[in-house]
């Protein structure tokens, strides 16, 4: 979503800050110190995934419950359009556009996150009236278990993209995660790279179809989707989608390298390329 489109119809959706940092810093401390008029804070860790563990990852998808919980305290209710944006290139943001997308709702990444907003911001916190929202199960079809993640990758109909940067991907550092590394046949598609880096901005559907199909993305090709913890992983679900890829062709592995690598059942890959 264009900033230039959100100034002028701010008030036809939710604005969501869904600011949140690998590093520890406070996402609500940096939306009450500058945010966009109107924008809610959504707190990635309580609202948008369930309490990590070693069994099911950093960050699993929230059970439908906490997910319509949070979102209906935050004011966002069923098949409202909603609007989302962080300030590190959509990696948060996208996390909750996707879970939206998934379950049918319109969402939208503001392309270019927080510095492309034209606007000044607001300080402090805003809150909206709570919302009526329903409980939805996930798709089964839009998601991805370790085994099958395990299966595509061996596979040859299909292709596994590791959205994580290439140190990570080739196993030269590991901040977080118990093993360094990255499942063996999975392919490097760092979500950076879904932007241009003159403007921060995504590339355009052309550009983004041919780094994809230079990937193995294709017509008739399943594709699962990772990274750390499931979350900047959906970056690269919102740019496949963004390039013209069937969504229904594509799933999310939600427990991603942190689960994984917590498993000493799993084998690990380092190195370049893709096994």
């Amino acid at each position: 979503m264009a900033p230039e489109w959100l100034a002028a119809h701010r008030t036809d959706v939710v604005v969501a800050d869904v600011r949140w940092y690998l590093d520890g810093r406070s996402g609500s401390d940096a939306y009450r110190a500058g945010h966009i008029p109107g924008a809610v804070w959504i707190d990635l860790d309580t609202v948008l995934a369930d309490p990590p563990s070693a069994a099911q990852g950093r960050h699993p998808l929230p059970a439908p419950d906490r997910f319509a919980a949070g979102l209906a305290v935050a004011g966002i209710g069923d098949d409202q359009p909603v609007v989302a944006y962080d300030d590190v290139a959509g990696m948060a943001a996208g996390r909750l556009v996707w879970l939206l997308r998934a379950l049918g709702q319109p969402a939208a990444l503001l392309d270019g996150g927080l510095a492309a907003w034209p606007g000044p911001l607001a300080r402090g916190a805003e809150q909206l009236p709570p919302a009526r929202r329903t409980p939805r199960p996930w798709p089964n079809e839009a998601l991805a278990t370790a085994s099958d993640t395990a299966d595509v990758a061996g596979g040859r109909s299909g292709v596994v993209l590791d959205a994580r940067a290439p140190e990570r991907y080739r196993g030269e550092v590991e901040p977080i995660d118990r093993r360094a590394g990255h499942i063996p046949g999975a392919r490097n598609a760092p979500f950076s790279a879904n932007l241009d880096p003159a403007t921060g901005r995504f590339r355009s559907p052309a550009e983004l179809r041919a780094r994809f199909e230079e990937l193995g993305v294709g017509e008739g090709r399943e594709v699962v989707v990772y990274c750390g913890s499931g979350v900047s992983a959906c970056h690269n679900l919102l740019a496949l989608a963004h390039a013209g890829f069937d969504p229904g062709a594509v799933r999310l592995y939600p427990g991603s390298w942190s689960q994984w690598s917590a498993d000493p059942g799993r084998e690990v890959a380092t190195g370049d390329g893709d096994r």
